[in-house]
């Protein structure tokens, strides 16, 4: 006797039976994304745009490929959330809680994360040109090839942050604390340096010195020197 699964009723009168119990069986795959918010919510692949959710517990939910462009989430409860591959363009997380949240392979242009909470938290190939990260912790994240180019780190908290082949080209560091921060073979090119304490980093080559912007405040790792060309004339 053949094999047949709920999809496949042997018999006519039970096979549109059978159809109406797959739909249903298929329905909750849609309906995630019409579940109210909340710590452990399942928004995975949604589309969530344009939403005011200030403030909201969304604790260890799982937000992967989701849609959150233009959303506010400012001092929202993210800690352990799963952001991977979401697109979170011009959003607004200002204060928020995203303490080891997963965000690789974000997508995070012109993003407001201002004196967020990303301690822990995992950003590799996170693509946040010109994201507004200023008095952010990110304090032991892993940052490993992500584009920050253009990105507001004044103030930032990096110490222990994997930075390896960051894209930090033109980012603006000016008082954040890069103390044990890894920079390994990062992208330096005239990043904003002037003031910062690099003597503590890691990784950091007189190649990258050369590449960047700094002044005479800017100390340096034993052995590198400041180039001849800081300060660095304004671009055109």
């Amino acid at each position: 006797m053949p094999h047949f699964s709920a999809c496949q009723a042997p018999r006519r009168r039970a096979r549109a039976a059978a159809l109406l119990l797959c739909a249903v069986a298929a329905a909750p795959a849609f309906a995630k994304c019409g579940d109210p918010p909340g710590s452990g919510v399942d928004w995975s692949g949604c589309e969530v745009r344009h939403l005011i959710l200030r403030g909201a517990d969304l604790s260890k939910g799982r937000f992967a490929g989701a849609d959150f462009g233009r959303s506010d989430l400012a001092n929202a409860n993210l800690a352990g959330a799963d952001l991977s591959d979401a697109t979170l363009d011009n959003a607004r997380f200002a204060h928020a809680n995203l303490n080891r949240a997963k965000l690789a392979k974000a997508s995070a242009a012109r993003t407001d994360f201002r004196d967020a909470n990303l301690a822990g938290a995992d950003l590799a190939k996170s693509e946040m040109p010109r994201a507004d990260l200023r008095g952010a912790n990110l304090s032991g994240a892993i940052l490993t090839k992500g584009d920050f180019g253009r990105a507001d780190l004044r103030g930032a908290r990096l110490e222990g942050a994997s930075l390896v082949r960051a894209d930090l080209a033109r980012a603006e560091l000016g008082g954040a604390n890069v103390r044990g921060a890894d920079l390994s073979d990062a992208s330096l090119y005239r990043t904003q340096l002037q003031g910062v304490d690099l003597s503590g980093s890691l990784g950091l080559t007189q190649r990258h010195v050369d590449a960047a912007c700094g002044d005479a405040r800017t100390r340096l790792p034993a052995g590198l020197k400041h180039p001849a060309s800081w300060p660095c004339a304004p671009e055109d």
